[in-house]
């Protein structure tokens, strides 16, 4: 992350520093995304609540990391979840693209991986939106449109049950 600020930065210096034909200027350009991103990236880890981690895989590319959720309370007590985001090019105009990486049994995710969008700010990635992901595990459960039907169904008919079956699926995929 640092990298990628330091890259700007030079290449800022650079620019003012020298005239760029038009199509090299084009090579070296650093898009949008990339710049809302050095500042959104600084905001999360600086707001991150401490059940929550992120990862860059490669820490020049700000548009992909993991996020591992590790809840304090509910249900998913004891898991440790992995989320990969994925930021397009078209940010901020086109929501980042979200999926679990870990087996849960949850109405709001699909087997898998979609994440329920409603729980998502559609144009952040900063504290909004991740605390959307958070939220999964604390405030739990949306009813109203379940991406995972039969879980929601589990949860209204017998909540001992979905609590144990939470439980299997924390003990075999979320360790």
């Amino acid at each position: 992350m640092l990298t990628l600020a330091s890259k700007l930065k030079r290449e800022e210096g650079v620019r003012a520093g020298r005239t760029l034909a038009r199509s090299n200027d084009a090579c070296h350009r650093v898009s949008i995304r990339d710049r809302l991103l050095i500042k959104e990236v600084a905001e999360l880890e600086a707001n991150l609540p401490n059940t929550c981690k992120v990862t860059f895989p490669d820490e020049n590319k700000l548009c992909h990391f993991q996020l591992a959720i590790s809840p304090d309370e509910g249900y998913y007590l004891g898991g440790k979840f992995q989320f990969e985001i994925e930021v397009p090019e078209a940010y901020n105009m086109v929501p980042p693209k979200v999926k679990c990486l870990t087996r849960i049994w949850h109405p709001n995710i699909a087997e898998t991986g979609e994440i329920c969008l409603s729980l998502l700010r559609e144009h952040s990635i900063d504290g909004t939106g991740l605390w959307g992901l958070n939220s999964l595990f604390t405030d739990l459960l949306n009813f109203d449109d379940p991406l995972n039907i039969d879980a929601a169904e589990h949860h209204l008919r017998d909540k001992e049950d979905f609590r144990n079956k939470v439980q299997d699926f924390i003990k075999n995929y979320a360790r």
